[in-house]
């Protein structure tokens, strides 16, 4: 079982949460070269940002909806990153997890780490009284998952890895103002997005949210 290093930042521009991932994963990459062994250090950040889109490298700017004008009006910003997946937001309400860690220390690839983050997310619903899922084909965790019309997003998924060190992560809407994912195609796609708030029909506390994440982040590595 891992005990992670958990750092709670608040509420954090997400520019400022970007370079300090960085500045981690370096620190974690350079501890590697000198030690010439997996690092046993790890972070994870846990944080909430202002009004923010971000698009992954591999993504299509069109899936922002909203023109330069109209995002200032919303007070929300735009960055273009370095992380896997396509766009997404991120916003106060909502969880965002950043783990940077070493997958060579913890013995595992990427894909079995993003299933690991899924569990987690999973068993975190279920406590919460939700039943969440993964997607066929689609990366993240799911409502109704596999249902034609019902189907609809409650946390995403995007990750970037450098010599086997983890940044980026997830993002778990729990009183998200979910009219912000009106203005873009969640990751490339057209489909539904909801929270925890929409689905209980009343807010979630996030202090107890994040200490259910703890406990099942650190039962799953």
């Amino acid at each position: 079982m891992a005990e992670f290093q958990y750092i709670d930042l608040g509420l954090k521009d997400y520019k400022e949460c970007w370079e300090y991932q960085e500045k981690l994963l370096a620190q974690v990459v350079e501890e590697k070269k000198l030690l010439k062994k997996p690092s046993e250090s790890n972070h994870f950040l846990l944080v909430e940002h202002p009004n923010v889109y971000t698009l992954g490298k591999s993504g299509d700017e069109h899936n922002l909806l909203a023109h330069e004008d109209f995002l200032k009006k919303i007070e929300a910003s735009f960055y273009k990153i370095n992380r896997g997946g396509d766009i997404t937001y991120h916003g106060p309400g909502q969880i965002v997890g950043y783990p940077i860690l070493d997958l060579e220390f913890f013995d595992m690839g990427v894909r079995e780490y993003i299933e690991k983050m899924e569990e987690a997310i999973i068993a975190t619903l279920k406590h919460v009284g939700l039943e969440g899922s993964r997607k066929n084909g689609a990366t993240g965790v799911w409502i109704d998952a596999e249902h034609p019309s019902r189907a609809r997003k409650i946390c995403a998924i995007g990750v970037r890895v450098s010599r086997f060190v983890t940044m980026h992560g997830f993002a778990l809407n729990v009183n998200t103002d979910l009219r912000y994912f009106s203005y873009i195609n969640p990751c490339g796609l057209t489909f539904g997005v909801t929270s925890i708030r929409q689905e209980l029909g009343k807010e979630y506390p996030m202090e107890e949210v994040k200490e259910i994440l703890k406990r099942r982040f650190n039962e799953l590595y």
